[in-house]
């Protein structure tokens, strides 16, 4: 049931799909101008803020293993008594799906890959370097990224079912902080993260339809840059999560997150057991080994690390900016499912258990691509260094029933696309409606289909890097949003315990 004055217009749906709209436009009236015009801003952002972006993710992880492991774990993100409204398993595939799914499948070879050939420090294409690149890997997907989405997450599901919140971003402002200026700064900072949720899944969106487009040529011969292959591809995703779209959270969005993860596991465990799988086991149990000495240092900035130029802006700082840019949309859905969980069940939860997926996943998938190329049998660096949404299908290729994994890997990227548009619109919806819990299927839809214009805008472009610089745009902003929702959090978890004893 739609809540009351969920369906009356709100000023932030306005604004900011008029915003998108005007980047949708802009794309399409001079692709040109809107590469230029993003690669610049992120570019010079990176360059003289790269420190704050980097300082301020330690800070998110930090202080979320602090909650967790402090006086404050035992307190419930509900009434004391409250117990979860999803299993424990639910819970953590639907936050998995919707965090990183598509990403993964994107990233999986093709990141270990671009470092082991290309590494900041050292040579390329030596043991060595394949070893940094899984470390490197695990660092831009591991507990930073997972770090950011805790504290959104955490933010909101404090507020909203110990205070009686809602779920919008600027909540946390209403309810922790005083005076005339938290107003204006709240809805500034709900209107930021529509835009930053709508850019970073509209990017997402783009790279998933890259990669089934390659899936494609690589089953059926298909154009690999053909725009009507792409065109059908974001059709038919359209259709599909706005049908999810149309359903309840507990229907649409619970079922395609269980079948994402069944999906996953199946495809991994395919491609651990067709691939080198001794190799590729103690290559994980070597790469969280190298991935927690070196996680200080990384965190830090520490030598050998500390002069990495031009590649950390290229990789680490948008990754981190990127997990941001998400941080609004993940937030508020892992908020919306974790209702009854204690603090510290919800970091453990959102922190390791997706990391070590994420080492394990990088492990199968990079290690077997990793493996191919320093025994000399494939020529995956090759087809990654032409594409890098073909990486995934040129290692599959070297695997036994490629073809079947292949196809499996493009249900999978599509599913996951799905499920993280579905989410995206559920929650663009629900900040959109006053922070209704069953937003208005019209405001749902819309969204989905700003979604669809916006992703058909960045594929036109057909160049990965500018999808990137589009996907994180809104992030920029956010970030001082998430700090300040930080802040609110602390110094009401601080009065709850002067009240409390």
């Amino acid at each position: 049931m739609v809540e009351p004055g969920a369906e009356r217009v709100d000023s932030t749906f306005v604004i900011a799909v008029l915003g998108c709209g005007a980047v949708a436009a802009i794309g399409v009236l001079s692709p040109a101008a809107l590469a230029e015009g993003a690669l610049a801003t992120v570019r010079t952002v990176m360059a003289q803020l790269g420190w704050f972006y980097l300082g301020a993710v330690a800070v998110f992880l930090l202080t979320a293993v602090w909650l967790a492991v402090g006086r404050h774990g035992t307190r419930r993100l509900g009434t004391d008594d409250e117990v979860p409204e999803f299993s424990t398993l639910s819970w953590l595939a639907m936050l998995f799906s919707a965090g990183m799914g598509t990403g993964l499948m994107f990233w999986g070879v093709a990141e270990p890959i671009t470092h082991w050939a290309n590494p900041p420090i050292g040579e390329g294409a030596t043991i060595e370097a394949a070893r940094q690149a899984l470390v490197l890997t695990d660092f831009h997907w591991g507990l930073h990224a997972w770090g950011i989405y805790c504290i959104a997450a955490l933010c909101l599901g404090y507020f909203r079912f110990r205070h009686g919140a809602t779920y919008l971003p600027g909540a946390p402002l209403r309810r922790g902080f005083a005076g005339r200026w938290r107003e204006p700064a709240a809805r500034i900072a709900d209107l930021v993260a529509v835009l930053a949720v709508a850019f970073g899944v509209a990017g997402a969106m783009g790279m998933g339809v890259f990669q089934i487009r390659s899936g494609l040529a690589t089953l059926l011969g298909w154009d690999p840059e053909s725009g009507l292959v792409a065109t059908f591809i974001l059709v038919t995703l359209g259709v599909a999560y706005t049908a999810s779209a149309s359903t309840r959270l507990e229907r649409g969005i619970q079922w395609l997150s269980a079948t994402n993860m069944v999906l996953a596991l199946v495809f991994l465990a395919a491609v651990l057991l067709g691939g080198p799988t001794t190799a590729i086991v103690q290559t994980w149990v070597t790469s969280v080994i190298d991935y927690a000495v070196a996680l200080p240092g990384l965190t830090l900035a520490l030598p050998p690390w500390d002069d990495l130029g031009p590649w950390r802006d290229e990789w680490t700082l948008t990754y981190l900016i990127w997990w941001i840019a998400w941080a609004p949309f993940v937030g508020v859905f892992v908020a919306r499912i974790s209702r009854g969980r204690t603090i510290r069940e919800f970091v453990a939860g959102v922190l390791l258990v997706p990391t070590v997926f994420s080492t394990i996943w990088f492990a199968v998938l990079g290690g077997a691509a990793l493996e191919h190329e320093l025994q000399g049998t494939g020529e995956i660096a090759v087809h990654v260094e032409g594409s890098v949404d073909r990486a995934l299908f040129a290692l599959l290729e070297q695997l036994p029933g490629g073809d079947l994994l292949a196809a499996t890997a493009m249900v999978l990227v599509f599913v996951f696309l799905v499920t993280s548009a579905d989410s995206a619109a559920y929650v663009l919806g629900m900040v959109t409606s006053r922070g209704a819990t069953e937003p208005p299927r019209s405001r749902k839809l819309t969204w989905g289909l700003v979604l669809g214009l916006l992703a058909a805008t960045l594929v036109a472009t057909n160049d990965i890097d500018v999808v990137k610089a589009v996907a994180i745009l809104g992030a920029i902003p956010f970030t001082l949003v998430l700090v300040v929702q930080l802040g609110a959090l602390v110094r009401a978890l601080r009065r709850e315990t002067r009240a409390t004893g």
